[in-house]
């Protein structure tokens, strides 16, 4: 049994502090003491503690107890939370879906011998795992990964719910994408090359581009074609790229009747309330990832495909399942192995023996499960 804590009490926190404690001795860290208070009544077993992680310029002492951290803060900072811990000294494994290049804090980690694995959720995360397993098996020349969380019951104007801050969601928006092509890397604008997927068990979707290869770009650069899109009910990318070219999600500050304020700011506050994910609102996680490349002297293809419901019995959402659970499994498999002091992307854990069976294992255990085809092509 380890001592861990989680950073972070948030839909997909709560989910991840309450894995863990089936096995380990678990604090939670959180500014706000309803959502601590919120997960102590589903497990009071479960330490928690009050902190300001955004402002308190040291971890040392919060984390001086704990064998590993597990990072769930949002996006605008997870970068320097991250930062934080490996100043620290401490293990961790890190959903935070930030913009800076994780790399940069690589000499960081090593300088502290711990070691960060990143962009640890579903994906990014899972998706990446999965293809450095597959990538170890064979020569990969095409990867594709189409990916969203989603309400089952579709609502006007947005026909969207999020599990976690919108402000996370609009960084998605607003962030350039990229992708692999030829082995050249392409940048476009997100929300671009909009097409109608028809996607098994669901229907018809849209997918369109967002930056979600990250690590991807730098550690599989061997790869000639890789993408990464979103996935919405059809329509959603037309709202929100409204949204985008009015200046709703401009950071540049303006002024009415002497107050100043970013428009983002109040974007982001009105759509928590359109976006907020109830206990009560049913949702679903899909992703299909496609993999071809050559094994042994033949054409293959590899398709995986994930279509999770959540689970009813403890109001668990698909997306806290699918990504906490990914971000949990990592966790006990560093624990249980010794990995190189660095920042470690998860494709580099999938490519381990062993560790692409463990992840799969854990995951269905509690319910998430991928489906696998395989064939040859003509």
């Amino acid at each position: 049994m380890a001592k861990i804590v989680v950073l972070g009490a948030g839909m997909i926190g709560n989910a991840m502090a309450l894995d863990l404690a089936a096995d380990h001795e678990v604090s939670a860290v959180d500014i706000s003491k309803k959502s601590l208070a919120q997960l102590n009544k589903q497990n009071d077993q479960i330490e928690s503690i009050v902190f300001d992680l955004k402002e308190s310029q040291d971890y040392a002492e919060l984390l001086e107890p704990f064998d590993l951290v597990v990072c769930a803060t949002p996006g605008f900072m997870g970068f320097e939370t991250l930062k934080k811990i490996l100043n620290a000294g401490k293990n961790v494994v890190d959903i935070s879906f930030f913009p800076e290049n994780c790399f940069d804090l690589d000499y960081l980690a090593k300088t502290n011998k711990v070691t960060a694995v990143v962009d640890c959720g579903v994906a990014p995360g899972m998706s990446n795992v999965i293809l450095g397993h597959v990538d170890s098996l064979m020569e990969v020349k095409n990867y594709e990964c189409l990916v969203g969380g989603l309400p089952s019951k579709r609502e006007w104007p947005f026909n969207y719910k999020a599990p976690f801050s919108p402000v996370d969601v609009i960084e998605e928006y607003t962030r350039p994408a990229r992708y692999v092509e030829n082995s050249e890397l392409v940048v476009r604008d997100a929300l671009s090359d909009c097409e109608l997927m028809d996607i098994r068990r669901v229907g018809t979707l849209e997918a369109f581009n967002t930056d979600g290869l990250r690590t991807l770009i730098e550690t599989m650069d061997h790869i000639p074609n890789m993408k990464e899109k979103t996935l919405r009910y059809p329509g959603h990318a037309e709202y929100v790229s409204v949204l985008l070219k009015s200046g709703f999600f401009s950071e540049k500050e303006l002024e009415i009747d002497g107050i100043a304020f970013k428009p983002i700011d109040v974007t982001a506050r009105i759509l928590k309330d359109n976006w907020r994910l109830k206990s009560s609102d049913q949702e679903f996680t899909v992703m299909r990832i496609t993999i071809e490349g050559d094994r042994n002297g033949k054409q293959r293809r590899v398709i995986y495909r994930l279509l999770d419901h959540g689970c009813e019995a403890s109001k668990t959402s698909s997306m806290a399942r699918t990504t906490g659970y990914t971000a949990t499994a990592m966790a006990n498999y560093l624990l249980n192995n010794k990995l190189d002091p660095g920042v470690l992307a998860p494709e580099t854990i999938g490519a381990r023996e062993g560790a692409y069976d463990f992840m799969l294992n854990y995951l269905q255990a509690r319910g998430v499960d991928y489906r696998i085809e395989e064939f040859t092509l003509e």
